[in-house]
Parts: structure tokens; sequence; C-alpha cells
């Protein structure tokens, strides 16, 4: 990593703290330049705008949601070019518990992060401009929808799109809403335990097994 990459993500990822701390009207310019530890005017040279700000934040979470499901074994791009082997129920499993790790990890070690992104999310909302930001998503519906055709799904491209907004809803139901009322803590066994077998449940309803 070049020591340009290496600043803008150093402030990247305090703009990322603030926003998960103040929501987006925390982040501004000087305010990543005093969580960062930088100099005053240091975000702004490296990121003119507050678009450019906010872009440059979606991308370096994009980066780190990639490491972690690469750490936990889990597809990060697109599916290879030759039909991989057919997934059965073990296998499902399997992804379930894989995907339930990335789940309690961006609910606990990865909580600022969890809390950007939704806030980024919204604020693309009510600001056309900042809509392409929703492309970093895209990836993962590819993935899921290769994975349910090799599950055996009727219609893997409807229900691979429906995975990944569940298990979406999911992961804000426990980071916002209501079920964080109610479900194990984050960051324990019993949390990784309570979400593969919600998982689970929605990979075997898609699949019919």
């Amino acid at each position: 990593m070049t020591a340009r990459a290496n600043r803008i993500a150093t402030l990247t990822d305090a703009a990322i703290e603030l926003i998960a701390d103040g929501g987006m009207r925390a982040l501004t310019h000087r305010a990543v330049d005093g969580r960062a530890e930088m100099p005053p005017g240091t975000t702004s040279a490296y990121l003119r705008t507050r678009q450019a700000l906010i872009e440059a934040v979606v991308g370096r979470l994009a980066e780190r949601d990639r490491a972690d499901l690469a750490a936990y074994d889990l597809p990060t791009g697109p599916p290879p070019p030759t039909p991989a082997p057919r997934l059965d129920s073990g296998d499902l499993d399997a992804l379930a518990a894989g995907v339930a790790e990335v789940l309690d990890r961006w609910l606990s070690t990865g909580r600022s992060r969890s809390l950007a992104r939704y806030a980024c999310l919204l604020e693309a909302v009510h600001r056309p401009e900042l809509r392409g930001i929703l492309q970093h998503g895209t990836g993962l519906r590819v993935q899921a929808r290769d994975l349910l055709a090799r599950a055996g799904a009727t219609d893997p491209d409807r229900q691979g799109d429906q995975f990944v907004a569940f298990v979406d809803g999911l992961l804000f139901d426990r980071l916002a809403g209501a079920g964080a009322l109610s479900a194990p803590p984050p960051g324990t066994a019993a949390s990784r335990a309570d979400l593969s077998a919600a998982v689970r449940t929605l990979l075997r309803a898609l699949t019919g097994s």
C-alpha cells in the first residue's frame, strides 16, 4: 500500500468512527483531522469535497468487509468462470456458520463499521449524487445468486437477492432494532449459534432443503 493509500485509510477509518458516534452530522473534514490526529487541513488535502469523503468512507467499508468475508472463507468476488461443485446440506450448514461468524463480528468488534454503513446508505437516499455507493453491494448479490443456484434453488437470481436482503435485515434488527433487546450479547458463542440457526433456516427455506 502506498503512502497516500495508507493516509487515506487512516482518515477514512477515523471518519467511520465519527459517523458511528454521531451520525452523518458529525462528519466534517476538521473533525476527521482531529479524530485521526492529523494536522488541520489534511483531510481536505486528500479528499477535497464532502462527497469525495463519503465515497472514500464507503470504499473503505467495502474493503474491510471483504477482508472479513475472506477471513471466514466466504466468497468475496464474482463466481468462477467454470461451474463450481454443487452444495449439499452439509455445505449449507457450514455456509450458515460462516455467515453467522461475520454477522457477529459486524455486531461486536465491527459495530462502528455497521453503523457507518447504514448511515451512508441513508445519506444516499436524500442525495442522488451519492447513489453510486449502492454499487458496492452488488458483488455480494451476484455471489449469493451463484450459491443459491449451486444449492438447487428454483429461482436463484431472485432468491439470491432475497438472501442478501434477509441477512442484511437480520443484521440491522440486531444492531438497531428490537432484536437487540432479546438476542444473545454480540461477541459470544450464544450469539453466533443463534445467528447461525437463523441463516440456516433461511437457506433451507430458499432451497427447499
